[in-house]
């Protein structure tokens, strides 16, 4: 189960972007943790409690679809989203492999986001907002 303030990992190299959506999740009650990079975000991961990661596919050091594999292999199954604006069918396919819960192209509207993350919280934790 689910404590009250889920932990979501933001991990995208545009920090105006990464702040963005803590402003629109923060008053939703959940924990931001954010990260500029993929390794930056495997350290939180080893580190912090996550119950969702936020992944944008394009980040220096390691993609959001190499961190989602890695997380898998050294911890436990944690529920994640693909974020990119240069989507396309083998990179949906590779995600889709890795067990993404779900893919948004960016740019995508804050309700899409919104229920996005609670239909995956509910998904894995049966958390309800």
């Amino acid at each position: 189960m689910l404590v009250d303030s889920p932990a979501l990992l933001i991990a995208d190299d545009d920090a105006g972007f990464r702040e963005t959506l803590r402003e629109v999740l923060a008053p939703k009650g959940y924990r931001t943790l954010l990260a500029s990079d993929g390794e930056e975000a495997l350290r939180i991961v080893r580190s912090e409690i996550v119950h969702l990661m936020l992944l944008d596919f394009h980040m220096p050091h390691c993609t959001g679809l190499q961190l989602a594999r890695t997380v898998r292999e050294s911890q436990f199954a944690i529920p994640w989203i693909l974020l990119s604006a240069g989507l396309d069918d083998t990179i949906v396919r590779e995600a889709q492999a890795a067990d993404v819960f779900y893919v948004l192209a960016k740019p995508f509207r804050k309700a899409q986001l919104t229920t996005v993350i609670a239909d995956a919280l509910r998904d894995r934790y049966d958390w309800v907002a």
